[in-house]
């Protein structure tokens, strides 16, 4: 298995790939490769992603079958299963590296932003309010600061700190995540999409050279 910043390398590639229209996916003999699979997987990478249908990561990352272990929830947030899908990835399969990946103009963000500014007089789906609930606190404080004057600007802060949240949940939510960061078998960094240039940025908890 790779390491983390080679895991990391990799998906910048790609994503330079995907952003310069030369993505090599076409070019893959997907058969093969399918064949290959049967007998087991070894993914370089997990993407704990938004669910929205214009950023699947395997595209996103210009990678094939088996390379990516692919969590998609609206809002990328943090609940016990997504947890446990991290854990089973990690020491399942030796994974090193995870990616937060958020996104510009995230439904589930403006959703949890609309909710905070005027809640609806309509009681909203249960299971709708878990995904804004989750979303909630990392976005809070950002309304009792000057960005509640310029909602563009509030919108792009409130994305960032919702990727890092998640992130800060996952490096904390679960005692065997702990370990496998605290023994340098596992990174965890956050990052966005985005939708109008199609580049990622990368900006959490990313190694220090």
């Amino acid at each position: 298995m790779i390491t983390a910043r080679e895991a990391l390398q990799r998906l910048q590639e790609g994503n330079r790939r995907f952003v310069s229209g030369t993505s090599r996916l076409d070019g893959l003999n997907h058969q093969s490769r399918r064949s290959a699979l049967t007998e087991g997987q070894e993914p370089f990478a997990i993407i704990l992603g938004c669910a929205d249908s214009r950023v699947p990561a395997e595209i996103v990352f210009d990678q094939g079958l088996g390379d990516l272990f692919v969590i998609r929830i609206a809002g990328n947030i943090v609940a016990p299963s997504q947890i446990g899908s991290v854990e089973f990835a990690a020491s399942r399969f030796g994974t090193p590296l995870v990616v937060v990946l958020g996104h510009t103009q995230c439904g589930a963000v403006h959703a949890t932003l609309e909710e905070l500014m005027r809640p609806s007089p309509t009681p909203q789906s249960r299971n709708l309010m878990s995904i804004v609930n989750r979303v909630r606190p990392s976005i809070e404080t950002l309304m009792e600061t000057d960005l509640r004057h310029d909602h563009d600007a509030l919108v792009e802060h409130a994305i960032r700190a919702n990727v890092r949240a998640s992130a800060n949940q996952l490096r904390h939510g679960s005692a065997l995540i702990e370990e496998l960061v605290d023994d340098g078998k596992l990174l965890i960094v956050g990052a966005e999409y985005s939708l109008e240039t199609g580049m990622v940025d990368f900006f959490d908890g990313m190694p220090q050279d």
